[in-house]
C-alpha cells in the first residue's frame, strides 16, 4: 500500500501522516481477515491530549503499526537505519519520526531530545519502547536510558503501555496465530520524578501489566505458557 502512495511524500506532511494511518488500518484489516488476528485497546482515557511520553512493551512488529491508527501524528522514536528502507523510511522522514544512531552514543542522544522538543512543540505524542528491542513474552527486558530523558527533559508526563502481541506475532515476524492482541494504557506517570525512581516505576508498570495480559490470554485460551 506504501509502495502506491509512494508519490505522497512530495506533498505536504499531513498528507503523509493521513496515509499512514490508511497503511496501518489496511493491516489491521488484512491481519482480521486473512490471519484471524484482532486488536482490542484498554485505558484510552489514561492517554491525554497533546503531547506526553507513550512508554510501551515491544513484542513485534504490530506494535509499530497500531500506533498509527490509535494516536494522531505520532512521533516515533526508532532506530535510524530504519530510515534506509525505500519508501518506508521516506514516508518517516516526511512524517518527522525521531530517528535514534545507536552507534552515536551521548551524541545520539542529545540528537533525539532536540527532534522531540519539536515534536512536543507541536503537541504530538512520542512514542518509544524504553527496552529499544523486541523481547519474547516472558522475557526480561533490559530498560535502556532514552525514555527516561524524554521525560526528564521535557517535563511531561509518561504514560505506560503493555502489549501481549508476542503472544500472536513472534519477535522475529515469522510465526503468526489467530486471536485478539490487548493493548493497555496504564494511569500516566506524573511528571517530576527523580531518574531513578522514575525508571524504576516505569518498568515494574509495564512488566506488571504485560505479565497480567499474557497472563490473562494463557487462562482464557488454555494455551501453554511461553518458554
Amino acid at each position: 500500500m506504501l509502495t502506491f502512495f509512494a508519490w505522497v511524500v512530495l506533498l505536504p506532511r499531513v498528507w503523509v501522516t493521513r496515509v499512514q494511518t490508511w497503511w496501518g488500518v489496511g493491516v489491521m484489516l488484512m491481519l482480521r481477515y486473512l490471519l484471524n488476528i484482532r486488536y482490542e485497546i484498554r485505558g484510552i482515557e489514561n492517554l491525554p491530549d497533546g503531547a506526553c511520553v507513550v512508554a510501551s512493551k515491544h513484542q513485534s512488529i504490530w506494535d509499530t503499526i497500531i500506533w498509527h491508527i490509535i494516536v494522531h501524528d505520532p512521533a516515533m522514536v526508532m532506530k535510524k537505519e530504519l530510515l534506509s528502507i525505500p519508501i518506508y523510511g521516506w514516508f518517516a522522514i516526511k512524517a518527522q519520526m525521531i530517528p535514534v544512531d545507536r552507534k552515536a552514543g551521548a551524541k545520539a542522544l542529545k540528537t533525539m531530545l532536540r527532534a522531540a522538543d519539536e515534536a512536543s512543540a507541536m503537541g504530538r505524542p512520542i512514542i518509544i519502547f524504553p527496552e529499544g528491542t523486541r523481547t519474547t513474552p516472558g522475557e526480561p527486558g533490559t530498560y535502556q536510558p532514552g525514555a527516561t530523558a524524554l521525560y526528564r527533559h521535557l517535563k511531561l508526563p509518561a504514560i505506560p503501555v503493555a502489549v501481549n502481541s508476542g503472544m500472536f506475532w513472534n519477535k522475529n515476524g515469522i510465526t503468526r496465530k489467530g486471536g485478539t492482541i490487548v493493548l493497555e494504557f496504564e494511569p500516566a506517570i506524573p511528571a517530576g520524578l527523580a531518574k531513578k525512581e522514575f525508571t524504576a516505576e516505569l518498568a515494574a508498570r509495564i512488566e506488571a501489566a504485560t505479565e497480567r495480559l499474557v497472563a490473562e490470554h494463557l487462562e482464557n485460551t488454555g494455551a501453554p505458557a511461553p518458554a
